[in-house]
């Protein structure tokens, strides 16, 4: 039952993969060659249909066709499963190519978004060193205030010293303080502002990373990436070298396996045509030997079963003879 059901399921399996490949290489090629798709299919579909072609003639006929006919088949085999890897190549790169230019689209966004972050937080420096140099000149201001609004002098009658109030050196102190407050809290509320913007354009980011996370098909990708060092686009022609190298070779394997095993099963012709008839084992003989020490031995129970003997007895001698009987057949079945 096994050798009927495995030709079918081999068929079942190279019709399956070679009909996968085709459709992929056709689809691929269609692809490359897109100003003449359709001519393309049609080419391609034929050439699918022969690669099989040649594959199961060759198998069949290996030993029957000409040198120069046998080379120039192989060669076309071979080359015809190069095409076919060639359009896989083709539909599967086409597909990361899709996938490779939205990621680079969405890290160039993110960059955009880094550099404007990166000038905002320069703009903030200075505004910082700017509010610094202000916070000085307030409290040079208030020092001011406090020690040089008043005047002092002597008196050329009495000899006293007399302290009197600069109200023009006050004025000017309060009115530069008042300015200078004024342009600290601008550069306060600037500095502010640009924290907000920082902020946002850092949570955008995080938005812009987790969304890209979520929808990229190129995980399995990046993390090898990531893993080697090398770059994405690299790792993804790996992969797609190991799947053509795999794909076409194996369903051509299969189609040559599908065909050895067709024949196995297939019922063997003597020299005239005929079906040779199916040559069946020679059942085992018994050992004659064995055969005649049993026929002893149930004579004597036969014997022992009839005499009148005690029980027990019987009993004891019935067991060592069924024992002995026992023995006797499993030799038996050891020998055949």
């Amino acid at each position: 039952m096994k050798q009927k059901f495995l030709p079918w399921f081999l068929l079942f399996c190279a019709l399956g993969l070679s009909a996968t490949a085709a459709y992929y290489s056709v689809l691929g090629l269609s692809i490359i060659f897109a100003g003449v798709a359709i001519p393309v299919i049609v080419m391609g579909s034929f050439l699918e249909i022969s690669k099989i072609a040649i594959a199961t003639y060759l198998h069949n006929s290996w030993k029957k066709i000409y040198i120069l006919l046998k080379v120039y088949l192989t060669i076309a085999l071979v080359t015809l499963s190069i095409i076919t890897s060639i359009g896989i190549y083709g539909l599967l790169s086409t597909g990361f190519q899709e996938n490779i230019a939205k990621m680079e689209i969405g890290g160039k966004q993110i960059q955009n978004i880094e550099v404007k972050k990166q000038r905002f937080e320069e703009i903030k420096t200075d505004l910082e060193k700017e509010k610094i140099i202000l916070d000085k000149d307030i409290s040079q201001l208030r020092n001011a205030l406090s020690t040089n609004t008043t005047t002092q002098s002597v008196d050329k009658k009495t000899g006293q010293l007399i302290t009197k109030a600069n109200n023009a050196n006050r004025k000017s102190f309060e009115s530069q303080l008042a300015s200078t407050q004024a342009s600290k809290d601008k550069l306060s509320t600037k500095i502010d502002a640009l924290n907000d913007s920082i902020t946002n354009l850092d949570i955008k980011v995080l938005d812009m990373e987790s969304k890209a996370s979520e929808g990229n098909e190129l995980g399995a990708i990046q993390y090898v990436s990531e893993i080697t060092g090398a770059n994405v686009k690299t790792v993804a022609n790996w992969f797609i070298f190991l799947l053509i190298f795999v794909f076409d070779p194996l369903a051509i394997t299969l189609i040559i396996a599908t065909n050895k095993a067709f024949e196995d099963i297939k019922p063997k012709k003597n020299i005239y045509g005929e079906i040779k008839p199916i040559e069946l084992e020679p059942e085992p003989q018994p050992d004659p030997a064995i055969e005649q020490e049993k026929q002893n031995i149930l004579h004597q129970i036969h014997r022992v079963e009839n005499s009148g003997a005690a029980h027990a007895a019987r009993g004891i001698a019935l067991t060592e003879l069924h024992n002995r009987l026992s023995s006797l057949s499993d030799d038996n079945t050891k020998t055949y």
